[in-house]
């Protein structure tokens, strides 16, 4: 069976880190996309990172650039997001997904979705 499970989300105060994890099962994650997407309280889910496949090249929106790092463990077949430097408006559900690779990650077609962790930033 082809699943992701996030982990890791929490409360944490502004100024604050967390890292999230993203296990797959039933497929090899060094053989594909893996984005992660942010659905904030009253709005869209949205795309803000991601990385490709084998080669681990990574992409970030700009809002996260420089605060959060996506990296993967090919032993553990999981997939991390590093986040430091959080914000309130970082608060959100937090999903990772997975798509076949292409020479761009953030143009993927995600299409196997884990089930989504919380994560607040509050004072």
């Amino acid at each position: 069976q082809v699943q992701l499970v996030e982990s890791g989300g929490g409360s944490v105060q502004p100024g604050g880190s967390l890292t999230l994890s993203c296990a797959a099962s039933g497929f090899t994650v060094d053989h594909y996309a893996i984005g992660w997407f942010r659905q904030a309280p009253g709005k869209e889910h949205k795309g803000f990172g991601c990385i490709s496949a084998r080669d681990n090249r990574s992409w970030y929106e700009d809002s996260v650039k420089g605060r959060f790092t996506i990296s993967r463990d090919n032993a553990r077949n999981t997939v991390f997001l590093q986040m430091t430097s959080l914000k309130v408006q970082d608060t959100g559900v937090y999903s990772c997904a997975a798509a076949p690779p292409r020479p761009q990650c953030q143009t993927a077609a995600y299409a196997t979705w884990g089930q989504g962790t919380q994560v607040t930033v509050t004072s």
